[in-house]
């Protein structure tokens, strides 16, 4: 009993990552119907700056604050520079957009940084918290990683349902002419959608590094789990991705102490064809209204 209760621990802190990337996948999806596959590179490549300024001010939290930073204007910019001259193009040239732009992230960061995996500081301390004489099997750091992706989630949900902003950027993802037509700045408001993913792109990459090494491919196979995250939760829903990525940490956090961690990634895999074949628009997604 107590290493179930470990391993469920230990699963909602690894999950709360797999859905801050599907939280990012979510919001590009919705407010362009683009599928990001560079969203791991871009929090890769933010990751390495943070350890950049880490190594230079001694700081964490200074660190943490600049891979913010540079997750919302890389986003941005990438938003402007990148994708936009790919709208109303066919929806392929989107795709092989955001691929090449993976390429392109993970190569620079090879000739910037080198290709040496190198470890990332935690934010806390990683010794495991006990309650008396029993180990919980988390540690503050788990404790924070997990906070830190759910405040961002409860405060983006707070912001799309109760500021003008919100309200703009739900109006350009739902229906652009007619939010043009109402004097919405789309651009900018699709600009500020890809901006927010980079921002909760580079947290994910930052909370995840701890844990692996990092190096200019570290976050691909996590990037795989947070889009099977996404598409648990159904790529329209942002409370969604989060269910999923604590669904899917679990679960492989079961599968791994249970089962043995070689089939971690298998079961993740199978776990995504599973819901692909079954129910594709995820398993939290509503029903389309009927039209009369």
């Amino acid at each position: 009993m107590a290493e179930f209760g470990e391993l469920t621990l230990g699963g909602i802190s690894v999950g709360m990552v797999y859905a801050a990337i599907g939280l990012a996948l979510v919001l590009i999806w919705r407010s362009t119907r683009v599928l990001n596959y560079a969203q791991g590179g871009m929090a890769m490549f933010t990751t390495y700056i943070a350890l950049t300024v880490i190594n230079r001010t001694g700081s964490y939290w200074a660190g943490f604050a600049v891979a913010l930073a540079a997750g919302l204007v890389l986003g941005g910019v990438i938003e402007r520079v990148v994708v936009r001259p790919a709208e109303g193009k066919p929806p392929l040239n989107a795709i092989i957009v955001t691929i090449g732009l993976l390429i392109f992230l993970e190569g620079l960061a090879g000739i910037i940084y080198g290709g040496q995996f190198r470890s990332f500081p935690a934010a806390l301390s990683i010794k495991g918290i006990r309650a008396g004489t029993a180990a919980l099997g988390v540690s503050p750091n788990d404790v924070f990683v997990a906070g830190a992706v759910l405040a961002a989630a409860l405060l983006l949900a707070a912001g799309f349902r109760y500021t003008q902003v919100g309200l703009r950027l739900r109006a350009s993802a739902f229906n652009p002419p007619v939010a043009r037509l109402l004097g919405v700045r789309v651009g900018r408001m699709l600009t500020l959608g890809w901006a927010l993913a980079g921002l909760i792109g580079a947290l994910a990459g930052v909370l995840v590094s701890p844990s692996v090494f990092l190096y200019p491919n570290s976050m691909d196979s996590i990037f795989v789990l947070g889009f099977t995250a996404a598409v648990i939760g159904g790529l329209d829903s942002p409370a969604g991705a989060v269910a999923g990525g604590l669904i899917l940490g679990v679960a492989l956090s079961y599968v791994g102490g249970y089962l043995g961690s070689d089939l971690v990634s298998l079961f993740g895999l199978a776990a995504l064809t599973v819901v692909l074949m079954l129910r594709p628009s995820g398993l939290f997604a509503t029903a389309p209204a009927r039209q009369v």
